[in-house]
């Protein structure tokens, strides 16, 4: 059980920040980058959850069990491993939650029209929330990786898969949500220039 009886410490005021072994490092540490992009990405998914409508009763409960599975990712990047570790030493992303996004990923891709081109964040509210929030997702999936360069890529290997399948998935659920709505908006490669509009 997690208890927060003060807000503030006083102890980050020189620039570094406490990990969950009690380590000290600066809050530029290619560590805390990582978590504090994921943190952000479980930020824009709570907008996304409260733009959800009526129509979205389906979408919902999925991106709340998601917003706590990235806490889960927070505290494992949060946690450096030690030698010899053992499962339940630290809370990790484990690969059934990994798996759990794909089955998501499945039952919701099945019924959408195939694509024909690529599709624009937009559409109805909550699908833009939904696309930023994949962005974002995207961002903290790169902070990870080049985390991973520098302390070894099987350290972080789950929460790169988990980052990975998560920004498909909530590319799938904005797809899924435009498809009751305003449907997907598609790139037009070119846009609507006049011919011959290029200057020489």
């Amino acid at each position: 059980m997690v208890k927060l009886t003060k807000i503030y410490t006083k102890t980050g005021d020189e620039g570094e920040t406490g990990l969950g072994d009690g380590s000290r490092v600066a809050k530029v540490d290619h560590r805390v980058v990582a978590y504090g992009t994921v943190d952000e990405a479980n930020s824009f998914l709570g907008v996304a959850v409260n733009a959800c409508g009526a129509g979205d009763e389906s979408v919902r409960p999925l991106l709340l069990r998601i917003q706590n599975d990235l806490f889960d990712v927070g505290a494992d990047l949060c946690t450096p491993r030690k030698p010899g570790e053992h499962v339940g030493d630290a809370l990790r992303v484990t690969g059934t939650q990994t798996s759990w996004l794909e089955e998501q990923i499945d039952t919701f891709n099945a019924d959408l029209p195939a694509l024909t081109s690529f599709v624009l964040p937009g559409g109805s509210a909550v699908a833009a929330h939904l696309h930023v929030s994949r962005a974002v997702v995207r961002r903290a999936e790169r902070c990870v990786v080049e985390l991973g360069e520098q302390i070894g890529l099987g350290e972080v290997a789950e929460p790169i898969r988990y980052l990975n399948r998560l920004s498909d998935l909530l590319f799938v659920l904005a797809r899924h949500v435009n498809a009751t709505g305003p449907g997907d908006v598609l790139w037009k490669p070119g846009g609507d220039r006049p011919s011959g509009s290029d200057s020489e």
